[in-house]
């Protein structure tokens, strides 16, 4: 007689049980290891529908059963495949950033159709439509492998690519990279010591290689689903993505073929020039030695500790000699060193950031992503106020000598030209210290409560900005104001849902493709103007 395996006993248990099951396993490993336990579970386990929807509604509550559904049966995917992509990419569900230019650049991935697209949120005004701009994709596999890069460019480009390294369990940092095809695990970060002028050359022409147009009729298919109905244009866009990477090999070309190329007829910078080509001069060693003593991020291009050391571009296309070379995203983590809740960025490198967003906690019930204004009656994200300007915050909790402290860093900001860096501390409140500040608007709305704190202000120069005492009013109807005391200035907030928010919003034309990922020149106003009538146009608000 067959001893039992237990096979039975799950194939009698209804579906609510054998979802509730799968959903407990955490991990599509887990359930793909149940299946191998038994051969008379492993088809049935694998084709059973409810068992990966549980699976993946609770770990990526950001995506409905109903859309994988969709998925499935349009892309004509597995549901283990359609897992293995949701849990790998979810990592990269936050906040990512650069530190220029001033005004902000916030770059924030939603889900597509079988992809995760990165939008960049556009510096403006307070608007009933979030202006955004396509950043970048990243799709599935047949094998649920997120290996489908496509970079966004200007008037309509895409560019193919690939994601050649697998993405850590808590990524810090998303590079833009030119990495080989067949020799890329032998030293997959070699692209970084070559000189700033040799990686922008490469990455440029790479991006002049790679680059693809749509079909007409789907030119203007949107990029993620507001609607269900959207997800039978997206499933031919995605075929028609598909299709072109296949026929241009994914965008590698040969590397012979770069080394022969204009790309490569101007030699590498010299010791005698810093990351941007440029000579660098005794202000930059200054500025080296006040950033470490500051922890503030003014700029890594300059470095004393050996970096400037670089590798030579003919050297770095040898190394792969006989293979191709493409573009590719990195994800990897490091530990970043930040001041407040803004990490220390390298100014030189094709890199975003990753922002980290918290949700409310108890005792900590305004953590999370604010969004408002300057100036009462309040202007809040949702309206239509032209000539308001748009501030997004994060707001974050951090332990100091004062004890519980909690702190409004500027993400982004809607002004014609930047008053304060990307990054500021909007204001610091004391969350142990209540304010005997009265709202000066008491009479129109309820108070919560106030605690005591400090608003930025003018300091030394652009880039140290000072501070005057003011308060944090948390108000009755969910807002919270702060209140500078000697100007009386109020910026008034909301908690805001980025992706309802861009998912209601308006796609705006991308910058050109490497810039577009990320725009390493030094700028102050609105790189964006231009494209709609609500991007920034608004004066300084105080």
């Amino acid at each position: 007689m067959a001893m039992a395996d237990g096979a039975d006993l799950f194939l009698s248990l209804p579906d609510d049980a054998f979802s509730l099951i799968a959903a407990h396993l955490g991990h599509p490993r887990h359930l793909l290891a149940l299946s191998l336990s038994s051969r008379r579970l492993y088809q049935p386990l694998l084709s059973s529908p409810s068992a990966w929807l549980s699976l993946a509604s609770s770990n990526t509550s950001s995506i409905s059963p109903s859309h994988l559904q969709s998925w499935h049966s349009l892309a004509s995917l597995s549901y283990p495949s359609l897992c293995r992509f949701l849990f790998t990419v979810s990592r990269l569900l936050s906040l990512w950033a650069h530190q220029n230019p001033e005004l902000g650049n916030l770059v924030f991935p939603i889900w597509g159709f079988v992809s995760l697209v990165f939008v960049r949120i556009i510096p403006q005004e307070v608007s009933k439509n979030l202006a955004f701009s396509p950043v970048m994709e990243i799709h599935c596999d047949v094998d649920g492998a997120p290996s489908l890069f496509f970079l966004h460019g200007e008037a309509g480009t895409i560019h193919a690519g690939s994601i050649f390294s697998v993405i850590p369990s808590d990524p810090t940092v998303l590079l833009l990279e030119a990495n080989f095809s067949r020799n890329y695990s032998l030293n997959p970060s070699l692209f970084s010591k070559l000189a700033f002028g040799d990686r922008r050359r490469l990455l440029d022409f790479l991006s002049s290689k790679s680059a693809m147009k749509l079909p007409s009729d789907l030119e203007s298919a949107p990029i993620f689903p507001r609607s269900d109905a959207d997800f039978d244009i997206l499933s031919r866009r995605r075929e028609a993505l598909i299709s072109m990477y296949k026929a241009i090999r994914g965008g590698v070309i040969d590397c012979a073929i770069v080394e022969s190329s204009q790309c490569c007829s101007s030699l590498s910078h010299n010791r005698s020039f810093d990351g941007d080509g440029k000579r660098k001069k005794l202000s930059s060693y200054v500025k080296d030695g006040i950033k470490q003593l500051i922890g503030r991020s003014i700029s890594s291009s300059s470095n004393t500790n050996g970096e400037n050391k670089h590798l030579p571009l003919h050297e770095f296309l040898k190394t792969g000699s006989g293979d191709f070379i493409g573009l590719s995203i990195r994800a990897i983590h490091t530990r970043l060193t930040s001041y407040r809740a803004w990490p220390n960025m390298h100014e030189n490198r094709f890199a975003l950031y990753k922002l980290h967003l918290n949700g409310p906690e108890p005792n900590r019930e305004f953590s999370g992503l604010w969004g408002g204004s300057f100036g009462w009656p309040p202007s809040l994200p949702g309206q239509d106020k032209p000539g308001k300007a748009l501030f997004l915050l994060l707001l974050s909790y951090e332990e100091s000598d004062m004890g519980l402290i909690l702190v409004g860093t500027k993400v982004l900001e809607g002004t014609h030209y930047v008053l304060h860096p990307n990054g500021s501390s909007m204001f610091i409140a004391n969350m142990e210290e209540p304010s005997t500040d009265v709202f000066p608007w008491e009479m129109e709305i309820s108070v919560n409560c106030g605690f005591t704190g400090e608003g930025i202000s003018s300091g030394y120069g652009f880039r140290y900005p000072g501070s005057k005492p003011g308060s944090l009013f948390s108000l009755r109807n969910g807002l919270l104001a702060f209140v500078w005391r000697e100007s009386k200035a109020v910026l008034t907030l909301e908690r805001i849902d980025l992706s309802e928010m861009v998912a209601k919003g308006e796609q705006v034309p991308a910058l050109p493709a490497v810039s577009n990922f990320t725009y390493l020149t030094k700028s102050y106003s609105n790189v964006f103007m231009g494209f709609q009538s609500n991007l920034s146009g608004t004066s300084s608000p105080r």
